[in-house]
C-alpha cells in the first residue's frame, strides 16, 4: 500500500467528496419536497388520486437510476425544442442532470416511505383530532404529518445514505465527485487499490457521521418510543 500517494492526493479526494455532500444534500432536500404531495395522494381512499404518482413511482422505482440518469444527459439533448429552451443552460451541465436525476429517483422513494408513515398514524389519533373539531387539512398539519414524519424517519435515513452511495453513479456523466475524481486520479498514477481505498474510507466516514446525526435525531424525537421499543 502506497501510502505517499493516498496523502498526496487526499485534498482532491476531499474536493470530490464535498461535491458528493453538495448533490446528495440538494436531491434528498429537493426530493422530500417534491414527495410530500405525493405520498398525501398515495395515502388517499381514492384511486385517481392515487394513479399520477403511482405511474411515477412505479416508473421511477422500478428502472435503474444509472438507466434515468442517461436518459436526461443524453437523451433530453436530442431534443430540439430543449436545446432552444431556456432550461438548456441547466441540463447540458453534469452536476444539474445528476441532481435532477437523483432528485426524481429518490423522491419515488421518499413518497412510499411517507405513504407507509401516513397509513401507520394510530387511527385514533385521527378521530380525536377530528373530535376535537378539526378540518381535514388541520388533522393532516399538525397531526398526522408530524406523526408521519416521527414514524417515517429512519426510512428516510437509510434513504439518504443509500443515495450517498448511489451518487457514484453521477462519474458515468463525467461528473467529478468523490469516485469521478478517485477514477481521474487512478488515471494518472495507475494505483487504483490505493485510491479506490481512501475513497472508500471517504464515503465510510460520511455514512457514519450522517448514521450518528440521524440517531441523535431519532432519539429527541422519541422514535424508539413510539415504536415501541
Amino acid at each position: 500500500m502506497n501510502w505517499e500517494v493516498i496523502v498526496k492526493y487526499l485534498p482532491q479526494l476531499a474536493q470530490g467528496a464535498i461535491l458528493t455532500l453538495e448533490l446528495v444534500a440538494i436531491a434528498v432536500i429537493a426530493g422530500l419536497i417534491l414527495a410530500l404531495p405525493m405520498g398525501i395522494a398515495r395515502a388517499s381512499r381514492h384511486w385517481y388520486v392515487r394513479a399520477l404518482p403511482y405511474g411515477y413511482i412505479f416508473f421511477f422505482r422500478g428502472t435503474p437510476l444509472l438507466v434515468q440518469l442517461f436518459l436526461v444527459y443524453y437523451g433530453l439533448a436530442q431534443f430540439d425544442a430543449v436545446r432552444k429552451g431556456p432550461l438548456w443552460p441547466y441540463l447540458r451541465d453534469p452536476f444539474w442532470c445528476a441532481v435532477i436525476t437523483m432528485t426524481m429517483h429518490t423522491a419515488a422513494y421518499i413518497a412510499e416511505i411517507l405513504r407507509g408513515a401516513i397509513q401507520a398514524v394510530p387511527p385514533g389519533e385521527i378521530e380525536a383530532a377530528r373530535a376535537l373539531g378539526m378540518s381535514r387539512f388541520q388533522a393532516l398539519v399538525y397531526i398526522i404529518l408530524p406523526r408521519a414524519a416521527r414514524i417515517g424517519l429512519p426510512a428516510y435515513s437509510n434513504e439518504v445514505i443509500l443515495m450517498i452511495k448511489a451518487s457514484a453513479l453521477a462519474s458515468t456523466v463525467t461528473l467529478l465527485e468523490l469516485t469521478g475524481m478517485a477514477r481521474t486520479i487512478i488515471a494518472r498514477t495507475y494505483l487504483p487499490v490505493e485510491i479506490f481505498f481512501a475513497a472508500g474510507l471517504f464515503y465510510l466516514l460520511i455514512a457514519y457521521v450522517l448514521v450518528r446525526a440521524f440517531r441523535l435525531l431519532e432519539h429527541k424525537l422519541r422514535v424508539d418510543a413510539l415504536q415501541g421499543r
